[in-house]
């Protein structure tokens, strides 16, 4: 396969249900103009995919569709775009309709004013969007993957709209508050986006966007990607309205985020639907929480039915090693 083979942008035309139609056609707004950085991905026949803008109440979300099928939506997390999933959404696309999203602030998404608080960044009102953004497509309900930043808006998803959720996915991931609980020197050496981009505004911003190729020649940042994809990624991190949208999402990371953590487990709310975690193997997740009983044993105190295991790769697993993270993730969806 080669990676900067070229996908054709379309705006949806696949035909749908009359009730998915009439949703999306209120929903959907024209096509960027030209001059963004061309879609990219490893090509073979059923790898095509469509791209949408989805209207919110005071945002637009970015999608590309794959496939038909039962719905399944798919987050990315930092320092990545829906892009990331080009590899893993096409080999799940011949059982399900699969809606990759920018997150706000990210990639071709659009950028919410911020406030105060970091409220508009935080993991609640994100979560909140992507119900709208699914629900304009005419799905009620639906299977969730999310990585990294999207594994933390997805388990928000699924404790704050659980009748929306029927299967969670999380990969390489903790809850938030179980993540700053457990910080430590390792912690804040591994993932230092917690620490930088969480501080005061501007010296982050300053930080990020004055070198923005520099996330992706980090340990933290780098794949197995072409120069295209690198720039696609890289996007993002050139302009200053995008660069302070991510920082803010990291500081209702140290802010909100926790409160809202705390507030579901005194009130006992847990994740009811049947969960899965993947984590890389070798890398913190597998090495770091072993007096908790892993990744697993955090999850556990936050889910009635979880299970998973470690994946060859590193912490982009999904982009690194599509063919494993598929099966596994198959075999869940199908359960």
């Amino acid at each position: 396969m080669i990676e900067e083979t070229k996908i054709e942008r379309r705006t949806f035309v696949r035909a749908m249900t009359a009730a998915s139609s009439a949703a999306l056609s209120l929903a959907l707004l024209p096509p960027r103009a030209a001059g963004h950085p061309l879609d990219k991905a490893t090509s073979t026949a059923s790898d095509h995919f469509e791209t949408a803008e989805i209207k919110t109440d005071d945002n637009t979300i970015f999608i590309r569709r794959y496939g038909s099928g039962s719905p399944l939506l798919m987050v990315h997390g930092f320092p990545r775009t829906s892009l990331m999933w080009r590899h893993l959404a096409p080999r799940l696309a011949s059982k399900h309709t699969v809606i990759c999203v920018d997150l706000r602030g990210y990639g071709r998404s659009g950028i919410p004013a911020s406030a105060e608080d970091h409220y508009p960044y935080s993991k609640r009102a994100m979560a909140k969007e992507l119900v709208a953004v699914m629900d304009r497509l005419g799905f009620a309900k639906f299977d969730l993957v999310g990585h990294d930043r999207g594994g933390r808006v997805s388990y928000r998803l699924a404790l704050d709209h659980p009748e929306k959720v029927q299967r969670l996915a999380v990969f390489d991931v903790l809850p938030i508050s179980e993540a700053w609980g457990h910080a430590d020197a390792r912690f804040a050496m591994t993932y230092w986006p917690w620490s930088l981009l969480s501080q005061k505004a501007p010296l982050p911003e300053k930080y990020l966007g004055g070198a923005p190729d520099a996330v992706f020649d980090n340990p933290f940042g780098q794949g197995s990607f072409g120069p295209d994809v690198r720039a696609e990624y890289t996007e993002t991190y050139r302009d200053p309205a995008r660069v302070h949208a991510i920082c803010e999402e990291y500081r209702a990371a140290a802010t909100l985020d926790i409160a809202h953590d705390k507030a579901d487990q005194k009130d006992g709310r847990r994740i009811k639907c049947p969960m899965l975690h993947l984590w890389a193997s070798g890398g913190p997740l597998d090495t770091f929480y072993e007096q908790e009983g892993g990744a697993l044993g955090i999850w556990r105190k936050w889910a009635d039915d979880v299970h998973g295991q470690a994946v060859k790769g590193g912490h982009f697993f999904p982009e690194e090693n599509p063919t494993d993270t598929a099966g596994l993730l198959t075999r869940f969806l199908s359960a």
